[in-house]
């Protein structure tokens, strides 16, 4: 069980999908939540509107990453909401999605996924780490594309694997502090926003059948090992990517 009573997190992109699963989580084990959201105010709202009728203890704040100026928008509402407290957990889950194939990538998308999936949580881990305390935890989202090879998910797929070495580069740094930096491995997840897109005929028994565990991950698949690498059952775990994809294409399945 994941105890995070009286400490606090901060996690990007949580105003819907798995970075509202995660927030929701995270909360249900005692930690108050910052939860960030680019554009959806409404999805922020409710998710820590969702998080106080449940008796938790949640902060909304918006800032648009990608955009001049981003991390300090960012930071100037989770300093207010931590009002003093040092900051315990950093998950960077917000990401732009992939930007399609190399023939139709266009170099503003280019630009616009690293500024988002790369620059963003570098620059927010550089400036999160005076609030984090000693023994605190860095967590990024990064995804099952930077081991398989998807023609439609090059430029995402960079994106993700350049977070993956920024995650092992900078566990050993702050290892010294006591922070341990990880980074968790989704694979195809359902979602309440994306569910439609695994209405499509067939797709959710394609991904099933290439799936070790046999089905499509849910959110809460991602966010409970969010949990567990926030909890201090995890604290000798740095410098480590965990797929957490049920085993999505390990493989040729057995007959």
């Amino acid at each position: 069980m994941v105890h995070m009573d009286g400490r606090t997190a901060l996690v990007t992109g949580a105003s819907r999908g798995i970075g509202q699963a995660i927030a929701l989580r995270l909360a249900a084990a005692g930690a108050t939540v910052i939860v960030h959201f680019g554009t959806d105010e409404d999805g922020a709202r409710e998710t820590v509107a969702q998080i106080e009728r449940e008796g938790g203890a949640a902060h909304a704040v918006g800032a648009e990453l990608g955009t001049d100026g981003d991390v300090e928008t960012l930071f100037t509402g989770v300093e207010a909401a931590l009002a003093g407290r040092p900051l315990d957990v950093l998950v960077n889950n917000a990401a732009a999605p992939p930007a399609g194939p190399l023939g139709a990538t266009t170099p503003a998308a280019f630009d616009r996924l690293f500024a988002v999936n790369v620059r963003a949580p570098y620059f927010i881990i550089q400036r999160a780490l005076p609030l984090l305390r000693d023994g605190g935890r860095v967590i990024t989202i990064s995804s099952v594309a930077t081991r398989m090879a998807n023609p439609a998910q090059t430029s995402f797929a960079m994106t993700k694997g350049a977070v993956e070495t920024m995650t092992l580069t900078l566990a050993n740094e702050l290892g010294a502090r006591g922070v341990t930096v990880n980074a968790v491995a989704p694979g195809a997840t359902r979602t309440a926003t994306n569910g439609a897109i695994f209405e499509a005929p067939g797709l959710a028994g394609l991904i099933a059948g290439s799936t070790a565990l046999g089905r499509v991950g849910e959110a809460g698949d991602v966010a409970d090992v969010v949990a567990f690498l926030a909890s201090d059952a995890a604290r000798w775990i740095t410098g480590q990517v965990i797929d957490a994809s049920g085993g999505l294409f390990l493989g040729p399945r057995a007959a």
